[in-house]
């Protein structure tokens, strides 16, 4: 479990496909001082969550933990926005994470073929293949995933060993200035507070689903214990592995003006350091092989999520039957799919701008998802509601959850606003809007 929580977060990896966007807004000191903002929010959301998997690990998560902790007078409502809140960022988490592994497919095969245009609807047959592929897996071959995953894990640590040494012994370098004060306001936004603030934005892409892990509770032993623990401490692994691929990016960063419009930035890192086109390819590899194995846990974690909404009513009860003969919820495994196949179709439209609003509600919903959650358990807990768990905050409790509030609301509030100035109808940020439609 504490190997599928690591790569599932892949929090280098996940950094490293959208790298280039921090030019646009923050520059290089938003990457590498954004973390100190980031990462003490992030923990003290996963620690509080961690608590309340400790307390009741199971499938439904965040909307179970809300409706044991929410005043008892509210609770109905609160337990229904907070259920709808997290199965739909599930499902454009899901989007996300497979829409990333297509595009790093496409980097990977422009690599060889420079000339190849990439078209919509390569990227949603590609999308289309991993979902089918990997669905399948989750139906007839469950037993598997366990492996794949812990696989995964080693291979994300072994990685970030392999591009650390390749980058720092053999790619250019940016100056010590250039990485730790470079500013960057190409957006338009002529603010430095928010530009800064936009472009640590990026940061938290590679620290957001954590609670994966949780929707496989009632699958795994000794959960009480083993849960918290992999959920807390894939995060404090990630964020040493991910500051420190951070710094060394931004050192091996290239040309600034080619690499942050490339689609995939870091195969023109890896080629500028290798100088192989074989070599560079070989690298790439490696990040896509653990975005396929984030695809497969999203799928993975999303059916059980999707099977404990319906199960407790929400969806229809269809879907929540486990198949006898394949011991999983075979229902709920494709009804995330075949959401996200329809949502990709806006791919093949040309409505590039209603599926990037698609994706980027995943890490404003779970947000929304981690702030309710955590708000019932702070009031649970100056009640005195609150039940001992193996894995607890004790008396550091209120203020682990309190901050997590208040990183949570401030994030949510810059995660709304638009990227890029003056604002277009293609440039516009439709997350506020849309997450209020849903």
């Amino acid at each position: 479990m504490f190997a599928f929580a690591i790569s599932y977060m892949s929090s280098w990896e996940a950094l490293a496909t959208s790298f280039g966007l921090v030019f646009w807004n923050g520059g290089p000191r938003a990457m590498v001082w954004g973390f100190f903002v980031v990462i003490p929010g992030v923990l003290c959301q996963v620690a509080s969550l961690a608590e309340m998997s400790s307390v009741q690990p199971i499938a439904g998560a965040q909307y179970h933990w809300t409706w044991h902790l929410a005043p008892p007078a509210h609770r109905r409502f609160i337990t229904w926005i907070q259920g709808w809140i997290t199965w739909f960022s599930w499902i454009s988490l899901l989007c996300s994470v497979v829409n990333t592994a297509a595009n790093i497919t496409t980097a990977l095969i422009s690599i060889s073929y420079p000339d190849w245009s990439i078209q919509g609807w390569h990227t949603l047959l590609i999308m289309y293949a991993y979902l089918i592929v990997l669905g399948a897996m989750n139906m007839y071959m469950f037993w598997i995933i366990p492996w794949v995953e812990f696989l995964a894990g080693i291979l994300h640590v072994v990685l970030w060993v392999v591009f650390m040494t390749v980058l720092l012994t053999l790619a250019p370098r940016h100056t010590t200035d250039f990485v730790f004060l470079e500013g960057s306001k190409m957006s338009g936004w002529t603010n430095d507070f928010v530009s800064f603030n936009l472009g640590i934005i990026l940061i938290t892409y590679g620290f957001v689903g954590f609670d994966a892990a949780a929707h496989l509770s009632e699958e795994t032993r000794r959960a009480r214990f083993a849960m918290p623990r992999a959920m807390f401490w894939s995060i404090c692994m990630n964020a040493t592995l991910a500051f420190g691929m951070v710094i060394t990016l931004l050192y091996c960063f290239g040309d600034v003006a080619t690499n942050m419009l490339a689609a995939y930035p870091l195969g023109l890192i890896c080629l500028a350091a290798t100088g192989s086109v074989a070599g560079a390819s070989v690298m790439i590899a490696g990040p896509l092989t653990i975005n396929i194995s984030v695809v497969l846990g999203s799928i993975a974690a999303a059916s059980r999520l999707t099977w404990a909404w319906s199960r407790d009513g929400a969806l229809p009860s269809y879907f929540s039957h486990v198949s006898p003969h394949h011991r999983i919820p075979v229902r709920s495994v494709w009804l995330p799919i075949i959401v996200v196949m329809l949502l990709s179709l806006l791919n093949l439209t040309g409505s590039y701008t209603a599926f990037g609003v698609i994706i980027s509600l995943s890490t404003l919903g779970l947000y929304q998802s981690y702030f309710i959650a955590i708000a019932c358990m702070l009031h649970a807990r100056l009640t005195h509601r609150i039940d001992r768990a193996p894995w607890s905050l004790g008396r550091f409790g209120v203020a682990v959850n309190a901050f997590a509030l208040l990183y949570s609301a401030y994030l949510a509030f810059w995660l709304v606003w638009p990227a890029y100035i003056p604002v277009t109808g293609s440039g516009m940020n439709y997350a506020l809007p849309i997450n209020a439609f849903v």
